[in-house]
């Protein structure tokens, strides 16, 4: 097998874990965050957990980029430092944003997602570096401009929707609150809006199966949490805002 073919047969596998976690997900929650419960076997402490399971995203992306011959050129390289902004907080900031004292996740859980991110962080990166080719940045081509304007939308969505629920709680509060302001005035779960406008303008920047893989993959994990955490709301929230959809305002 081609390190090509190589590529190839693991994005769609990718996009297989996606069907199959989509159908999963549907009838199971995943157990961590407001959603955790007993049942899953050994647990770690939650922040611990975040660190481990999106850490290849991080440094093995970073390892297996710079080995391509094309790192240094402009396209493929402000394509790695967007991957690296979202990856570097989602790993080694957010975490520690976290009011997670005491809390906990299955190693499970973790375990799965870094699996997950060992595939993800190496097609990715080895396509960027190496196996696609790219146009130099003058003549970068319209789809490559505007998936870098979403992704950078998408950061911008994500980043406020979690300090608003960050800032819900004073140090040492517990217990949930309705999330006001921005787009939580239509939807329940903007952070995930975010996300996947983030990715799905990746997808379009880079033209890769592999970024197609990771967003659909995405979309199959966070479509049913968003619908899981707004059924969530409506049934301990006897005054939860009705005119709010889960995910996509006037959609879903």
């Amino acid at each position: 097998m081609t390190e090509l073919e190589l590529y190839r047969a693991l994005s769609f596998g990718v996009i297989g874990c996606g069907v199959v976690a989509l159908l999963a997900l549907v009838f199971i929650t995943a157990p961590y965050g407001r959603h955790a419960r007993a049942g899953w076997g050994p647990t770690m402490p939650a922040r611990l957990g975040w660190i481990v399971m999106e850490s290849p995203a991080v440094l093995l992306f970073l390892w297996i980029y710079v080995q391509g011959s094309r790192a240094l050129e402009l396209v493929p390289l402000s394509l790695c430092v967007l991957w690296q902004v979202h990856y570097v907080h989602r790993t080694f900031i957010f975490p520690f944003r976290l009011r997670a004292a005491g809390r906990t996740m299955p190693v499970v859980v973790a375990l799965m997602a870094f699996s997950f991110q060992l595939v993800n962080a190496w097609t990715n990166a080895r396509w960027l570096s190496e196996l696609g080719a790219y146009p130099p940045i003058a003549q970068a081509p319209p789809h490559y401009l505007v998936g870098v304007a979403l992704f950078v939308l998408g950061l911008g969505i994500n980043l406020h929707a979690d300090t608003v629920l960050l800032r819900l709680r004073a140090p040492g509060e517990t217990g949930y609150r309705i999330p006001q302001g921005g787009l939580y005035r239509y939807i329940t779960c903007p952070n995930y809006f975010g996300e996947l406008i983030e990715w799905g303008g990746f997808a379009l920047a880079s033209w890769s199966l592999s970024g197609l893989a990771f967003f659909l993959f995405t979309l199959a994990n966070l479509v049913p949490r968003a619908v899981a955490n707004h059924r969530w709301y409506r049934e301990k929230f006897a005054d939860y805002p009705p005119e709010r959809r889960a995910l996509v305002p006037g959609v879903l």
